[in-house]
């Protein structure tokens, strides 16, 4: 039957197709201008009040036309945000994103799956992303891995599996306190907070997550690990889960693995690695061997969208044992009763391993980003940051006026302008950077003082980046000195 237009009239289709393909293109030729032309641009500037003061408007009734409410993006939103497209951004661990990864957002928007589960092809994609993960990370063939909003998601997945583990299935019916036992949890006091924040979430209190002391390298003390441990079991406790960090937020530092997963072995432990961007450096032959270890994991929670270029958001989580990670999570209902054909065809969906029944198809621009650009190419990306990381780092150690303040591990450079109320003078520096628009890092503390901290995470970014953040840095800290 045909359809006639008076029966299309409820449709949010439009009536006139040629001109919103007109407009598509319009909209899709002015991003790939402003992917092109990102270094004319500033790298963030402050949002005018009249600009805020358009998002405060009341909720539209009535219909306005695309190429108006386009107008706006491009004059209110585009020119405000965070910017960490832009060369110059190395203020927190942001992956740049690519053209490629954007054209396959719009894909999976255009084609609109739902991965929770049933049986289509966008799920064949997340299991062949799957695949490739655990070849990449030496895990069995037959691990389970799910994509997530990112690794804070992917780190609760883990804590609930180890829990499930530990606790055993009741735990899903009678909650953690019926097993009669305090759960603890270890990891090195550099450790990303998500961890803290992902135990008060799993029920076990943020208070059970012991803080081990680091060592000069910002690495976790091994023997502080296996001391904590003795002294919780002779407390009472039931120590159950170590997090071990591959590159961690504040300085890159890696955890030694191979230890870490030793003391999880000997002390029957749950060994979880929080690799939210280290983890892809197994895509770089020079820097993978600082990685052994990461195979041994009972779980990886990582990032595609900080050093793996893939638009946000592109979380990953990874479990070795298949059946732990489904029986944690997996729920029996009428309305996911599987078949034995039909679209409700298959077992294990998505929605057996995670929390989540709508899922959008993040594997895509994944499988774009690795297609494309092939797993070399990615890899030679995250050597470049590294070694303008330690270009960076020659260049503060030669500058008499600089301080570096942490090793440099990976891709990230916390240092300091020398001066009298150094963490006053540091600070209204990097505010300062980041207004300018031309580089964008930002600050932590380490060992009590105010650092300048540079993550270098864009394959965008190149020398004379580096050099305009030396030049910027060593100008404003003269000015600051003598004002």
């Amino acid at each position: 039957m045909t359809t006639t237009p008076e029966q299309d009239s409820d449709s949010l289709d439009p009536q006139q197709w040629d001109e919103l393909r007109a407009q598509g293109h319009k909209m899709l030729d002015d991003m790939f201008d402003y992917l092109q032309q990102i270094r004319s641009r500033p790298v963030w500037q402050p949002i005018p009040d009249e600009v805020r003061g358009q998002f405060a408007q009341p909720l539209p009734r009535h219909a306005t036309d695309l190429t108006q409410s386009h107008d706006i993006f491009m004059r209110s939103i585009l020119p405000y945000a965070i910017g960490n497209s832009h060369p110059g951004f190395m203020g927190w661990v942001h992956g740049g994103g690519t053209p490629v990864g954007m054209l396959a957002e719009m894909l999976a928007a255009g084609l609109n799956a739902n991965l929770g589960g049933r049986d289509h092809i966008p799920i064949e994609v997340e299991r062949q992303v799957l695949r490739w993960v655990c070849e990449l990370f030496g895990f069995p063939k037959d691990a389970s891995g799910l994509f997530v909003t990112g690794t804070s998601m992917a780190t609760l997945i883990s804590i609930l599996v180890a829990r499930h583990k530990v606790l055993g299935p009741e735990v899903r019916t009678l909650g953690v306190a019926a097993g009669g036992k305090r759960l603890t949890a270890y990891t090195s006091r550099g450790a990303h907070g998500c961890i803290a924040k992902m135990m008060d979430m799993a029920g076990l209190g943020s208070e059970a997550l012991r803080l081990i002391p680091m060592d000069n390298a910002h690495e976790m003390d091994i023997a502080a690990l296996r001391h904590a441990i003795a002294s919780d079991r002779a407390l009472g406790y039931t120590p159950f889960f170590i997090a071990a960090t591959a590159g961690s937020v504040n300085t890159g530092a890696i955890d030694p693995l191979i230890k870490v997963a030793d003391v999880a072995h000997q002390e029957k432990l749950w060994f979880h690695v929080d690799g939210a961007y280290g983890a892809l450096a197994m895509l770089s032959p020079d820097i993978a061997p600082r990685l052994a270890g990461l195979e041994r994991a009972d779980s990886i929670a990582f990032d595609f969208h900080k050093w793996g270029q893939v638009p946000y958001d592109a979380g990953f989580v990874l479990i070795r044992d298949r059946a732990q990670h489904r029986d944690t999570f997996a729920s029996p209902a009428a309305y996911l009763r599987r078949e034995t054909h039909g679209m409700a065809a298959g077992t294990d969906w998505p929605c057996d391993f995670g929390p989540d029944l709508s899922r959008g198809f993040r594997a895509l621009k994944t499988w774009f980003t690795l297609q494309v650009y092939g797993t070399d190419r990615l890899g030679q990306v995250i050597a470049h940051t590294c070694d303008l990381a330690k270009y960076l780092e020659q260049r503060i150690l030669a500058t008499p006026q600089l301080e570096l303040l942490a090793p440099v591990s990976l891709n990230i450079v916390c240092f300091r302008y020398r001066g009298d109320d150094a963490d006053h003078i540091n600070a209204g520096i990097v505010g300062a950077l980041q207004e300018s628009g031309r580089v964008a890092p930002s600050t932590t503390t380490l060992d009590g003082k105010l650092a300048i901290r540079a993550a270098i995470f864009n394959h965008r970014t190149n020398k004379a980046d580096i050099d305009a953040l030396i030049n910027a840095t060593l100008e404003l800290g003269t000015a600051k000195m003598n004002s």
